[in-house]
């Protein structure tokens, strides 16, 4: 009997889910344009013994100095990296169209120019137009070589011409290879130019760093397997109608995640903001109803914010409910909490909540700004002046203590604040008291006013209701 052809299978390159025939969307993580042909099942092979690149040692005899950061001569762009650009490593810098991408690594491209030579690659753009914007913001440099290319194979004879010990590709998304199928920007195309140019990063010790596109969605554009396969993950923020912009480290083998670096974009190019502090917060004379100041923690950061709610009557069947730079799920959780426990009439109005200055907050300690935000203007009644507000709200009301809490308070007195409101328990994380606490000693938490700096106040609070009691 002849033998029946072996069918091609296909499978998701996000989550690996297989189908039988091709299909524009996973079946599973319902990703679009992340299926593709993998051929027949072939059976296991046995590999022989080949050839090492090196042989194995005790693993304290690596020398531990050819892996040290270098700095990339850009201070905020150094806190988030871990220190710098560590020689062979690859990292991926993700961002909207026109937030400030380009700007950014062409200043720090041309800063380690000054002292060791840098190739720039861009896909996206000419060489005139890269040398009109280091025009604007001075990256003129010697050592800082520029190429306009779009293929693979061009790029790999540019790195073995001018052997540059950082490789800049912007972005990703536009160089394509001959040894793999689709258009450039495609999932096989990103994976197949990715894998090169971490290999030739490893194997030349260069560091490089990518530009890659984002989705609507504000995911990073390609397969998934683009994230495992750099050592770096960065993600670039920012409103295109402000200057602030920040940098956000999702993955660093190196060094911290979740870490920020701060930016103002302005005509002359980018410069970093060392200190922070200030950008988030409304400065005005009176205090008004529906606002409500906080201390976020971003990597080891503490970065005060204001949190601003308004609650307005409506005729509508269905209130709105509109969150800005705040995760809408857990705002509406605040907001049946406080219709809940706390007996708020807010079933007929609209409940919006923003932050200032566009940062986005995904701490829990945010939860008791937002409740007391809330609070006050569904009142009316503006919150007393000077005051910081911090901590988890549970779904019964109580008060959840939260992590570097004496941090987010130093921040605050420093910034002039003079009232903290904070949960029970928060000030013995690491002292005595609160380690006879973990081990199971029964000990009276005081509920009330503590010293904690000249000038500044820290009033602990079991639940929502003694917070409420503390603020009118």
């Amino acid at each position: 009997m002849a033998k029946t052809a072996q069918k091609p299978g296909y499978r998701c390159a996000e989550c690996g889910w297989r189908t039988t025939k091709w299909v524009g969307r996973c079946g599973e993580c319902q990703a679009w344009g992340t299926v593709d042909e993998e051929g027949g099942r072939a059976g296991v092979s046995v590999v022989q013994a080949g050839a090492t690149t090196a042989p194995a040692m005790p693993i304290g005899q690596v020398k531990a100095e050819v892996a040290t950061a270098r700095t990339t001569g850009v201070s905020e762009l150094d806190r988030v990296l871990g220190g710098g650009l560590v020689p062979g490593a690859v990292a991926l810098l993700a961002g909207e169209p026109g937030i400030g991408k380009s700007t950014l690594l062409l200043e720090a491209a041309a800063r380690m120019a000054e002292r060791e030579t840098v190739l720039y690659v861009t896909g996206e753009e000419s060489a005139a137009q890269v040398r009109l914007r280091a025009d604007r913001i001075g990256a003129i440099r010697d050592q800082l070589f520029l190429a306009a290319e779009t293929e693979l194979s061009a790029l790999v004879a540019h790195v073995e011409k001018v052997q540059p010990r950082l490789l800049v590709v912007d972005s990703v998304q536009t160089i394509g290879s001959v040894q793999a199928t689709g258009v450039p920007g495609g999932v096989t195309q990103v994976r197949e130019v990715a894998a090169n140019l971490v290999r030739l990063a490893k194997e030349r010790n260069m560091s490089t760093v990518l530009v890659g596109h984002v989705t609507k969605e504000g995911s990073i554009a390609g397969p998934r397997t683009l994230e495992h396969l750099v050592d770096v993950v960065l993600n670039f923020e920012g409103d295109r109608h402000s200057r602030l912009r920040m940098v956000r480290a999702i993955k660093n083998r190196f060094g911290p995640i979740d870490e920020v670096g701060c930016f103002d974009l302005h005509e002359r190019g980018i410069e970093g903001i060392t200190d922070p502090s200030g950008l988030f917060v409304s400065r005005r004379s009176q205090p008004v109803p529906g606002t409500c100041v906080t201390v976020t923690v971003e990597g080891t950061r503490p970065l005060p914010a204001e949190v601003q709610a308004l609650v307005a009557r409506t005729e509508a069947e269905k209130p709105r409910r509109s969150s800005s730079g705040l995760d809408t799920y857990r705002v509406q959780m605040i907001l049946a909490v406080l219709e809940r426990r706390l007996n708020a009439k807010l079933g007929g109005c609209d409940v919006f909540t923003a932050t200032v200055g566009g940062i986005k907050l995904a701490d829990p300690a945010i939860d008791l700004s937002v409740m007391l935000a809330v609070a006050s203007a569904a009142g009316d009644k503006p919150l007393p002046p000077g005051l910081v507000a911090m901590g988890e709200v549970g779904l019964s009301g109580e008060l959840r203590a939260v992590k570097d809490v004496r941090r987010r308070l130093s921040e605050a007195a420093r910034l002039g604040f003079k009232r903290g409101l904070v949960p029970a328990g928060s000030l013995d994380q690491g002292t005595d008291r609160g380690k006879a606490q973990r081990n199971g000693q029964r000990t009276l938490v005081p509920v009330g006013p503590v010293a904690f700096a000249p000038g500044f106040e820290v009033v602990e609070v079991e639940n929502v209701w003694d917070a409420l009691t503390q603020v009118t």
